[in-house]
């Protein structure tokens, strides 16, 4: 019987496939706690009378961190079930502020991909992954590498 809702393959992700993720609206209650889950207790993310005050930003403003782990959860749950097997590096840049009350989702584009020199039953995939709020405004960019399950020992993707 088919199991349902597993990840993507070396073979299903050959340079320039792109994708987006479901939306997820980040809210007051996800960004208190991942500040108290992280301790992550800066002033602007804790202090209402500091923000409003001191800070050029309106609003509650989500740490990236918080906007960048909704997206790999997000990514998680439909692209990498049982055949992601490392996170290995990435760049990131936090482009502009994420507000309780946004909307986020990620597009991705694979931007590297290629077989495992050292496990030929694995690929390594990179990919830039794109943050918009529902207003369009891009907030977070990132390039993850990510070594991953392939169905083939083969030297290229059969796509």
């Amino acid at each position: 019987m088919e199991t349902v809702g597993l990840g993507f393959c070396y073979e299903d992700l050959p340079l320039g496939r792109k994708f987006r993720t479901i939306g997820r609206t980040v809210t007051e209650a996800d960004i208190t706690n991942f500040i108290n889950a992280t301790g992550m207790l800066e002033v602007l993310f804790i202090n209402s009378d500091f923000r409003e005050k001191e800070s050029n930003i309106a609003g509650f403003a989500a740490p990236g961190a918080l906007v960048y782990s909704f997206m790999e959860g997000l990514l998680t749950q439909s692209t990498m079930q049982h055949t992601g097997f490392a996170f290995l590096e990435m760049e990131l840049k936090v482009l502009g502020p994420t507000f309780a009350g946004d909307t986020v989702h990620c597009e991705v584009e694979v931007i590297e991909s290629r077989r495992s020199k050292s496990r030929s039953n694995r690929g390594l995939v990179r990919t830039r992954n794109k943050v918009f709020k529902h207003t369009g405004e891009q907030v977070l960019e990132y390039t993850p590498l990510r070594m991953i399950k392939a169905r083939t020992t083969d030297e290229e993707p059969s796509m």
